[in-house]
Parts: structure tokens; sequence; C-alpha cells
């Protein structure tokens, strides 16, 4: 027999006008569900068909009181940009927990890109100097416009905002694009790295995910009190930023440590187990504290209990209000 599936388009999550503060809450209601283990989540699998590219699998079930589940199929392509097409593209599947039904099919572009922001917001709510006025944003695409915005929630005080892309055309399109976002702050376009981080109290790097990195900032070009956030697994920032502090938190230390173990990602000199200060899930449940001073530093892969919560919160809100197309699976 057939059965209802709703079907939200790029165009369709779009317009439901969900803002950047309810999807951190989301993400932040689901990290604390790790943190007290009513939850289940495998590490992320996933295939590579080409050089540094990958197509990745990510299942989770959200227990407690939200008892919802999803799988999002992923893909990473890096060599899309030069193609004109998208770098991160996939679908994401809302599951009914309790008949296993498939309740929904939604672009996965949209999912990621926002659960991603929003996971750097929560964990900058709770690692973050409130007082923050400089924030330096290395790699000017999608990941580097909704970190940016996730951060404006958690910095009201932010003034100036510098930033750095190679790619041709890509600076002038991000202050285009952000700087109605934050009006009082001063955009600056930096020539390289190390003068867009210098003297910065927030630093994100959101450069393409690759096998061997280059790494190329290491700790002498960061302050000494420095938010650090890596949402490009161990492509940018060199180790001993990593190593360097007591207080390195992944988004998921399950996800981070078996990625690490297989010998491919957070090689030659990023944490292992024993230099976890905390994952999310432990930091939002309130079993560790969060720490606002020092070097602070933060590796977020993102982890598919985001992909559930913001999913769910767009099909909550598109059946409430009538939108996307039911179709007959």
């Amino acid at each position: 027999m057939s059965f209802d599936v709703l079907w939200l388009s790029r165009a369709d999550l779009d317009s439901l006008g969900l803002g950047m503060p309810a999807i951190m809450d989301a993400v932040e209601q689901g990290f604390a569900c790790l943190g007290r283990n009513e939850a289940e989540m495998p590490a992320k699998i996933g295939i590579h068909p080409r050089h540094d590219c990958f197509i990745h699998a990510m299942p989770c079930w959200i227990g407690g009181a939200v008892d919802r589940c999803g799988i999002k199929c992923v893909s990473g392509y890096p060599p899309n940009q030069k193609k004109g097409l998208p770098y991160i593209t996939g679908v994401m599947v809302l599951i009914d927990p309790e008949t296993g039904l498939t309740q929904a099919v939604m672009d996965a572009g949209w999912v990621t890109a926002w659960r991603t922001g929003a996971a750097s917001g929560v964990y900058a709510k709770h690692f973050g100097d409130p007082d923050s006025e400089v924030v330096s944003v290395i790699g000017l695409g999608v990941q580097g416009r909704v970190n940016l915005l996730a951060f404006k929630e958690v910095f009201p005080r932010i003034k100036q905002v510098r930033c750095f892309d190679p790619v041709a055309g890509q600076p002038e399109r991000f202050l285009k694009d952000m700087g109605p976002a934050l009006p009082k702050a001063e955009f600056v376009v930096c020539g390289d790295v190390k003068s867009c981080v210098a003297d910065a109290d927030v630093v994100v790097t959101c450069t393409p995910i690759v096998e061997k990195p280059e790494r190329f900032l290491p700790r002498a070009w960061l302050k000494e009190k420095v938010l650090a956030v890596s949402v490009d697994y161990d492509s940018a920032f060199a180790e001993d930023v990593m190593a360097a502090t007591p207080c390195f938190v992944c988004d998921n230390a399950n996800q981070y440590l078996w990625t690490r173990d297989q010998g491919v990602y957070f090689q030659n000199g990023y944490p292992d187990k024993g230099r976890v200060y905390a994952d999310m899930g432990q930091i939002c449940a309130g079993k560790k504290p969060g720490v606002r001073d020092g070097l602070r530093a933060a590796v977020l892969m993102g982890i598919a209990s985001h992909d559930v919560m913001t999913a769910s919160l767009a099909f909550d809100l598109a059946r409430a209000k009538g939108l996307g197309s039911v179709v007959q699976l």
C-alpha cells in the first residue's frame, strides 16, 4: 500500500521564515538529549567516489520528550564550486519512530547549512565572551554566512567582521549579502589569513574539507584570548591551536574519536581521547561547564541530531502553514 509523504523543496524551506534563534534552540535541545543519553546516533559513515569528495549517511533517533528520527544522505563535492554547482547537496528523510514510515523528504543542503551555523552559535553561547567585538571568517561560502548569522545572535557588540577567501568574487558577494544583516558592523576584506585573524575575538574557518590538509592557521597568529571554531574538520587550524588549549571541545566525542581512529582526519597532533575537555552534549546537559577565558577551540563536524531537530522544526511548521507537496510513496 502507498502512503503520503510531505516533499519540501529548497523554495518551500526558504518560505517557512525560520530564523537562527529557533534553529539554535532546536540544535541545543538535541545536544542536551545526547548528553542525557536520550538518543541513538552512530558516527556517520560514508563513501568517497572522487578525491576529497564524500557521501555520508547520518541516522539519528532523539528520544525522551522529542521522539523524532530520521536519516540524511549528504554529499560534499569541493570540485562542484568550479562547475557552478553546490558544494553540499542531498536529501533529508524524517521517519515516524512509531511506524517506521517516511514522513517527509526535504532538501538536505538547506538543513545542513542552517543547522551547522546554529551549532556554532550554541557553542559560542557557552564558550564565547559576550563582549566579543571582532569576528574573523575564513571561507565566505554558505557556512561563512550562516555562522556569522549565528554569531550575531550571541555577540550583540560585533563592530568589525574581517573576512578572507581566495576565490575571486567571493568576498564581494559576501559583503553584499551579509552587510545588511549587520548594518552597524564594519566589514573588512583582508588580503591574507594572518591579517584577517590578528586580534580577532572569534575566528571561524569554513573552508572545504580535504583528506590531506595543508593547515595554514597557526596558534602564533591568534590572540591569547580567542574563540577558535572549525567547521571544516582539520583543514585550516594548525594542530598547535587544538593541542594548545586545555579546553578542546567537539560536538560529539564518539563521532570525533571514531573518525580520528579511521586514520584520515584529525591526524598529526589533533587531540586524542585524553585531551577532549567535553563534547557539546555534556555541555548542554549541564554535565560540564562552559569556559570563557583563554584559548577555547572546537571542532564541530556536524552531527545527525542537528539534522533531525532542524528537519522536525521545518516539518512541523510546514504542516501548520500548509506548505510543501504531498506525494505518494
